[in-house]
């Protein structure tokens, strides 16, 4: 091989060392969450050192501060944290970071990915992952999830109380991140919607978030029955709790897909808030610099996980949106995009 292939090996090799352990930084930004180390150094208003931040975690009085130094010290590789050396020589001191923003859940924070975190990197969802080629070879007779716990992600949330506490608040946690791009780029076309339906809408984050900006809709929150009763009582929203495979409360406009039959024919649209993957070969690599080339590339991480946990569940091209759309009665549509993983899919019926 020539120094050029010798190169390319080279870094073909780490590429592989940084997948292997991947889940270092997975469980790394999981620690910090789980201590709350985010909002210790907010608390403090400025940088802090290690002593604070350990002085400050809740539910001890001796952390192991050698310990906590080295999870520190990968996590500020990961720009997750910034570390300062004082001109004096005193001890490191620890700050937050643009990434770290995200983690802070103290009141006053509108925008955080904590729960999300959470419940993405809890032991009950990441077993499911060493089911994939299991599920490969055996095909699509079960979900990775249910490999693994013997049933569906929906029922073990309508049978453990814990569970669906902690999928609500990082599905809430999502929406809450996600509506913050959809309401600056969509507010001009909520004027012409008198009634909507957020169908699997969770807790109701969304559908809230609309209605408070656009008092004139009237907001119906639709999900399972157990999700819907332990969502809070929201101004001008209506809770109503069913399967969305059977029936949809009607409304002018409907988010989610299978929905033509409780759409007015003609004003109503459907308006779907989700993924739109972008053709294979728009990897990291390509354009990772650019925040579009960024989302893409989690968008494909988001195809996994929807197979991983729901059956059937899958994120689509344009093209198979195209296709599933036709299919099911909506022969129009048109595609919004965000500073965002998701777009906004308006289809029309005619």
């Amino acid at each position: 091989m020539d120094a050029k292939e010798d190169d390319a090996m080279l870094r073909g090799q780490v590429a592989i060392w940084h997948c292997m352990f991947g889940f270092a930084d997975t469980m790394a930004l999981t620690c910090a969450v789980e201590l709350g180390i985010a909002n210790i150094i907010r608390s403090h208003g400025q940088p802090v050192t290690l002593h604070q931040i350990g002085a400050s975690i809740d539910g001890t009085s001796s952390p192991d501060i050698p310990s906590l130094e080295r999870i520190m010290r990968l996590l500020v590789r990961r720009e997750i944290f910034a570390a300062h050396q004082p001109s004096n020589g005193g001890d490191t001191l620890y700050g937050l970071t643009y990434s770290s923003r995200w983690l802070v859940t103290e009141s006053g924070s509108e925008s955080n990915l904590a729960p999300l975190v959470i419940m993405q990197n809890h032991p009950l969802l990441l077993a499911p992952w060493h089911y994939l080629s299991q599920y490969v070879k055996e095909g699509r007779s079960s979900t990775p999830f249910k490999k693994a716990h013997g049933m569906e992600i929906w029922e073990m949330a309508s049978k453990d109380p814990m569970f669906n506490k902690l999928f609500n608040d990082a599905m809430a946690c999502n929406s809450k991140n996600g509506m913050q791009a959809i309401m600056a780029g969509y507010k001009d076309r909520f004027g012409l919607i008198g009634s909507l339906v957020d169908v699997g809408g969770g807790i109701g984050v969304v559908i809230a978030t609309i209605v408070k900006a656009n008092p004139h809709i009237q907001g119906i929150n639709f999900d399972l029955p157990h999700v819907v009763a332990t969502a809070p009582a929201y101004p001008g929203v209506e809770h109503v709790g069913g399967s969305m495979f059977e029936s949809v409360p009607t409304a002018d406009a409907i988010i989610l897909k299978n929905c033509k039959k409780a759409i007015p024919e003609k004003q109503g649209k459907l308006i779907i808030v989700e993924v739109v993957l972008q053709p294979e070969g728009k990897g990291p690599l390509d354009d990772i610099a650019a925040v579009e080339g960024v989302f893409n590339d989690i968008a494909a991480i988001f195809d996994l996980v929807k197979f991983e946990h729901a059956s059937g569940g899958k994120q689509r091209t344009e093209p198979e949106w195209k296709s599933l759309l036709a299919e099911g009665g909506f022969p129009r549509y048109n595609i919004i995009k965000f500073p965002s993983f998701y777009s906004i899919i308006e289809a029309f019926p005619n």
